[in-house]
């Protein structure tokens, strides 16, 4: 069976709820997934996550929001999490081991409002950093998310910024 599928990854949009529909207009039909990592500071019930996947951010008190969210897709597992609950700001190793008891293809992350992303144990771990509040080297851009295309051999990262403009020194490419 061919694979063949696009992932918008986006976290800590604390409250920026337009944004996220400027999101959804743009890239509506070329993206079978969009993920929200937390810290959207909206309600659970908010119609944007009809469409999202959303789990709860340190900055999320609707009880409804779930903490950790496993989809399954095109055979692939994506697990995502806010990250404060794995002290994602201090280390990686509880995520990655968390990450591992999930048998996940791709882990998706926010909370530090930093981006970055790395294959490990042939799992993507990605923190598509803040759509809103972005901190650390790349902050001048003023917010990113991230889009990941996978297919057969290759799982393509593309950053982007607030513009939907690519980032060209942030992608990465790894085999399938």
């Amino acid at each position: 069976m061919d694979t063949n599928f696009k992932m918008l990854v986006v976290s800590d949009s604390h409250g920026d709820r337009d944004i996220l529909v400027r999101l959804l207009e743009h890239y509506q039909s070329d993206i079978d997934l969009f993920i929200h990592c937390g810290d959207s500071e909206l309600p659970a019930n908010d119609e944007l996550f009809k469409t999202y996947h959303v789990v709860a951010g340190n900055c999320d008190y609707d009880p409804a929001f779930k903490n950790d969210q496993l989809i399954t897709f095109e055979k692939k597992r994506i697990w995502l999490t806010h990250g404060h609950l794995y002290q994602v700001n201090f280390s990686m190793e509880n995520l990655k081991l968390a990450s591992q008891q999930q048998r996940a293809d791709f882990c998706f992350f926010g909370h530090t409002h930093r981006l970055g992303f790395e294959m490990n144990e042939h799992c993507l771990f990605l923190n598509p950093g803040s759509i809103s509040l972005p901190r650390g080297e790349y902050a001048r851009l003023g917010g990113t998310f991230a889009i990941i295309s996978v297919n057969n051999e290759i799982i393509k990262v593309q950053y982007y910024n607030r513009d939907f403009q690519a980032i060209s020194e942030l992608n990465g490419k790894f085999e399938n």
